[in-house]
């Protein structure tokens, strides 16, 4: 399902203009995260403390992360190990300035993963997280939880929540254009 997410909005990114960088962290993103937030709305409607909805999403998130990232590249550098410094492999990275490649003579393939703008989203999407948790805890201390209360201030978290979002993929979005170009 998530290859089907990802080609679909691949080529709807491609359509309209779109890079994969960018179709990423809107499209991809939202295909593969709405169902975690209808699962983790449901648990916290279920649960009296929210404990199983937060329980969702981080354990989704590091099935996300240890998974969706450890594995592949665990992967590829077994693969890579393997297989050692082919002719493709070379004609691949020998434009890249960052490799050491007197490090590498001798030796297996390495799997290579030439830094992006991974530093920039990162720290960009640590910021933020940061705002949303001081705001769950604001509202510890205010309403004693962090989800329900009052009408007005549950809505307005929510939507502060959203404008969160709404700023890192405006933000990221602006740096890769920057650094890069839309459809790169």
């Amino acid at each position: 399902v998530t290859a089907l997410v990802a080609d679909l909005a691949g080529l709807l990114g491609c359509v309209v203009g779109m890079g994969d960088a960018i179709t990423a962290i809107t499209l991809v993103a939202l295909g593969t995260s709405l169902p975690d937030t209808f699962a983790s709305k449901a648990a916290a409607q279920q649960d009296p403390y929210a404990d199983a909805s937060i329980g969702n999403i981080t354990g989704s998130n590091s099935v996300n992360v240890f998974l969706g990232l450890g594995l592949p590249w665990s992967i590829g550098a077994i693969y890579w190990a393997a297989v050692g410094q082919t002719d493709a492999w070379r004609a691949k990275y020998a434009n890249e300035a960052r490799i050491d490649f007197s490090s590498l003579e001798g030796g297996g393939g390495k799997f290579i993963v030439v830094g992006g703008d991974l530093g920039f989203s990162v720290g960009l999407f640590t910021g933020l997280a940061v705002l949303c948790i001081l705001t769950l805890i604001a509202r510890r201390i205010k309403y004693g939880g962090e989800l329900g209360g009052p009408q007005i201030p549950k809505v307005l978290t929510a939507v502060f929540m959203v404008i969160l979002w709404i700023i890192y993929v405006t933000v990221s979005a602006v740096n890769i254009i920057a650094n890069k170009g839309p459809c790169d």
